[in-house]
């Protein structure tokens, strides 16, 4: 075995690039580099950072180089990804005898700097500041919000579990926590109800407490609307995260966002058991044209950093696994590509819930679409990429992109989408009335008046 320093640059600039490295032999035994780990723990909360399992591949994150101890004389497949805008290197070689160095490149093919383009993981957890950091340089993302959040952990010593608050000492609100080389980390917080729903509150100057309420965490006399008042009164920025996945599928999120508290609704790379675009389009179409924001939702070393990853400048938006989309008005014509290492199928506009313009992808050096048409009907329009077999970057994930929403005139509401959203607030007034556990009974009266209100705001029937 030799102990190799394996260097990874960039193609251009001849200078180390950070990069999502797996190093393996012909039978798929994987090389760790030193310093990290071939076996390591995977599980929610368990040393997350460094390392990351896809399937049943591991990889380690480095910095553009490292030493790693391999075996002389025998094939070796080294692999490396760094985000979409990089083609991703798969090669492989046999160390001669006594070879101390492997030096290989990496090519960028897309620069969204020079497009005035700012990437964004808006959601992972149990990531240190610096391990965030080493990630993000790692899998090319500009700016992570690390939310600290209220964590279980079974005790070894006793067999108790208690509550943890892991990262919430280095909260760091509106001043990044850590920023090097043109990359900024932030440490704020998720604020959770099992029920009601979950928030993450970004850049406020102060945390807002208390993180969770509900169930194990005490009486049900919090809002999730008083949450996001507060952010905002702190300067901050407030989240719709895990919409539709876990409690009622609105629950009180649902009431902030129609009461306008709620600035974005994320679209995360964890597995969903529901369809979640046709419930932002209900959204968009009942006249709440929020913006997307795409977040990894990273909480183990089986999510990697910027799996999703959101896109903004010159005051558009879009979220990504993959895909980069361009979309713009010209006239009454909309313009919307989209171009991508990772196959997809098709490039969609969208306009009020409705396909109203398709290409498929054309394969060849890169996966490319483009498509025009015509639109002037109030509402909201938006672009999509959709389709394939699974991301080249992360392989469990078809390829998919998604731009925020683009009001034309003054939108009216559309029946359907404002019906169904009454319903969802009925299913949340019963809870409170019904299940929910008040010590104030003017906290139960507050909740359901904010409902009443967002019911009429809504509108399509009697509150």
């Amino acid at each position: 075995m030799l102990t190799v320093h394996l260097r990874i640059a960039d193609a251009t600039t001849k200078k180390p690039v950070p990069c999502r490295v797996r190093v393996t032999d012909p039978v798929g035994n994987y090389f760790a580099p030193l310093g990290r780990l071939a076996v390591f723990a995977c599980g929610v909360g368990e040393d997350v950072g460094g390392s990351v399992r896809l399937g049943r591949d591991n990889f380690a994150h480095i910095d553009g180089s490292c030493e790693i101890t391999l075996p002389a004389g025998i094939p070796l497949r080294i692999q490396a990804f760094r985000g979409p805008e990089w083609m991703p290197l798969d090669t492989t070689l046999a160390l001669g005898v006594g070879q101390m160095a492997v030096r290989l490149e990496m090519s960028r093919w897309f620069d969204r700097h020079a497009e005035g383009w700012t990437s964004t993981d808006s959601r992972c957890h149990f990531l240190s500041p610096h391990a965030a950091h080493a990630e993000a340089a790692a899998e090319d993302v500009d700016v992570v919000n690390v939310l600290a959040r209220v964590h279980y952990a079974l005790s070894a010593i006793d067999g108790n579990t208690y509550p943890m608050l892991p990262g919430m000492t280095s909260f760091s609100g509106q001043t990044p926590a850590l920023e090097a080389d043109g990359r900024r980390v932030y440490v704020n917080t998720l604020n959770t109800h099992r029920t009601l729903g979950h928030l993450g509150l970004l850049h406020s100057h102060r945390p807002v407490y208390p993180l969770a309420f509900g169930g194990s965490e005490g009486p049900d006399d919090w809002s999730l609307c008083d949450w996001a008042d507060q952010c905002h009164r702190k300067g901050g920025q407030v989240v719709w995260c895990d919409a539709y996945r876990e409690g009622l599928p609105g629950g009180e999120a649902l009431v902030a966002m129609i009461l306008g508290k709620v600035d974005a609704i994320e679209f995360d790379a964890k597995p969903r058991s529901t369809p979640f675009l046709p419930w932002v389009y209900r959204l968009w179409s009942a006249g709440f044209a929020v913006p997307l924001v795409g977040s990894s939702g990273k909480d183990s070393n089986r999510g990697v950093l910027g799996a999703v990853r959101g896109y903004s400048g010159g005051g558009a938006s879009f979220i990504t696994n993959g895909p980069l989309l361009r979309f713009r008005a010209d006239g009454s014509r909309w313009v919307a590509s989209a171009e991508s290492i990772t196959p997809f199928d098709k490039l969609e506009v969208m306009a009020n819930g409705e396909v109203i313009a398709s290409t498929p992808a054309t394969a060849g050096e890169r996966f490319t679409a483009s498509v025009e048409v015509d639109h002037t009907a109030p509402g909201w329009v938006a672009a999509r990429a959709i389709g394939g077999a699974g991301s080249v970057l992360f392989p469990d994930q078809p390829a998919f992109a998604h731009t925020s929403p683009v009001v034309i005139g003054t939108p009216v509401p559309l029946p359907g989408a404002v019906a169904t959203l009454r319903k969802l607030l009925d299913q949340t007034r019963e809870w409170v009335e019904t299940q929910a556990e008040f010590t104030q009974e003017k906290k139960k009266a507050q909740h359901l008046e904010r409902i009443a209100t967002a019911l009429s705001k809504l509108g399509g029937g009697a509150a």
